[in-house]
């Protein structure tokens, strides 16, 4: 879990896990993968969100976060199954492109004004957003080894 020692700087207090993407488009489903293997089997707040963050505002908000961690399909730019990680500061100052519509920016925004929480995203490069009910190889991977790294961090 090397790979990503780096974020457990970022995972402070109170954590909501947030999994986003449409599990019938390929590897946009990657975060609502993850928050379906991790859900009940963590110490963590996880909702699969899917396509739909805005309906879990109010629960999420609710909770009362020190941190919102969402995982979701971006297209940076990278490899196929590249994992990089948003902290808030960047993902403000950046053009990042969210695989599936623009209320995610605005469901961000109002999080943002309501919590005084960490948001961090961890973002997948995906190969294909396509028809297709199954993640590709390397993005497989990227969902095994981020499910680790929370199983073995807060596995109950």
């Amino acid at each position: 879990m090397e790979e990503f020692s780096f974020l457990e700087s970022y995972l402070i207090g109170k954590i909501v896990i947030l999994g986003i993407g449409n599990m019938l488009r390929g590897d946009d489903g990657a975060g609502s993968l993850l928050a379906s293997r991790l859900k009940g089997r963590i110490s963590l707040s996880v909702y699969d969100c899917a396509e739909s963050l805005e309906n879990y505002l109010g629960k999420i908000i609710k909770e009362l976060p020190q941190t919102v961690v969402m995982v979701d399909a971006v297209d940076f730019g990278g490899r196929p199954g590249e994992v990089r990680l948003a902290k808030e500061d960047e993902f403000k100052t950046t053009n990042l492109f969210f695989t599936h519509n623009a209320s995610l920016n605005l469901a961000i925004n109002y999080l943002q004004s309501c919590l005084r929480a960490n948001i961090i995203i961890i973002m997948i490069q995906p190969r294909s957003i396509g028809l297709k009910d199954t993640l590709g190889p390397e993005v497989e991977e990227a969902v095994n080894t981020i499910e680790r790294f929370f199983l073995t961090r807060f596995g109950k």
